[in-house]
């Protein structure tokens, strides 16, 4: 690379070179992300992986793509880089989890203004923290320098993920039935999710958002910027351990959009909605904005990332398994016949 400069296209404001220099950078977060099947080094056209198929007699692959949303204007106030990159890897495994998929590898993209290799390589960092997390290898991605599309200072983050999982396996709800047991994982706080209303309910960029919260015993800003919980390994140690017939990531649109989605027509989920352990930026976001108690659980998380259906028997041994792999989950409601699909009571 060190004959490739274009003076002319650095004029137009890409600078190529700072891009290699990216590239160098991460290369050391790149790397603790690398587990058997990788076949390929970062800088290549495309990331090479080896499938292991042992003990997988009907496999299908799963896919899953997204990106961090405006939570990364919260990115851009705090200057703050390094764990936006974990969002993007939750919002991506989190989501291929639910049909019981164990994530293969991920790649990410970067487009920015402004190719600053530092910041580049914090944003990568969080990539790299993030796969490990979930066990995913980061065998590559793309850095777009885009003057004029995107201010200088700012950028976008998105990414996709490719597991794996047998086809006997596939989590597909069509063994959930009446009286089936609504389990919840509790979330790290508001995730990638909601960040419009958010930001317009604390006036974000005329606020003090290092100023100390009582409620939430920390700042505003580290209480925002609380990287999206990745439930991957807990999530396959309990595939392991109990039968679980439906998986919802609890994301956008809450839990009226979300809980449906692993429930098969002519069912619903009765929430118990004073079980939900409602974390204190929930009831901060409510009280400052004003917002409905329903808009609430039909934007937010409300505290909980994740729900797992399971029959009423193997309840406490999902909720023991879930607890032994470091998630405090615990019961929140029940299937019943119904076409409403979410009911809070």
């Amino acid at each position: 690379m060190k004959n490739s400069r274009s003076e002319s296209y650095a004029a137009a404001g890409v600078d190529i070179t700072a891009g290699y220099k990216a590239v160098e950078l991460m290369k050391q977060h790149i790397a603790k992300t690398f587990a058997k099947g990788v076949a390929s080094d970062i800088g290549g056209f495309g990331g090479l992986f080896e499938l292991d198929l042992t003990g997988i007699s009907k496999p299908v692959l799963v896919s899953g793509t997204d990106g961090v949303g405006t939570k990364l204007k919260m990115a851009f106030l705090a200057d703050k880089h390094d764990t936006v990159g974990i969002d993007c890897v939750a919002m991506c495994v989190n989501d291929i989890i639910c049909c019981g998929a164990k994530p293969l590898f991920f790649l990410d993209y970067i487009a920015c203004g402004k190719n600053i290799p530092e910041r580049i390589a914090d944003i990568v960092k969080g990539v790299a923290d993030g796969c490990v997390m979930s066990g995913a290898a980061l065998i590559g991605g793309e850095t777009a320098e885009m003057p004029g599309f995107y201010p200088i200072d700012e950028y976008d983050l998105a990414g996709f993920s490719v597991g794996v999982v047998d086809k006997d396996k596939i989590i597909d709800n069509s063994k959930i039935t009446e009286g089936d047991v609504v389990i919840a994982l509790p979330s790290s706080g508001v995730h990638s999710n909601g960040f419009s209303l958010v930001r317009k309910v604390f006036d974000v960029e005329n606020a003090d958002l290092n100023a100390y919260s009582q409620e939430l015993g920390d700042t505003l800003i580290n209480t925002l910027l609380t990287p999206t919980e990745i439930y991957v390994k807990p999530m396959l140690a309990l595939f392991e351990k109990v039968k679980v017939k439906g998986v919802s990531h609890i994301t956008g649109g809450g839990f009226y959009e979300n809980i449906p989605r692993s429930i098969p027509k002519g069912y619903g989920a009765k929430i118990d909605k004073k079980s939900v352990k409602v974390l204190p930026i929930f009831d901060l976001i409510k009280s400052v904005g004003k917002i409905s108690e329903r808009d609430m659980f039909n934007t937010f998380n409300m505290g909980v990332g994740m729900s797992v259906i399971v029959s009423k028997e193997d309840a406490d041994k999902a909720i023991a398994t879930l607890k032994e792999n470091g998630k405090d989950a615990y019961v929140i409601g029940e299937i019943v016949r119904s076409d409403d699909g979410v009911v809070l009571c």
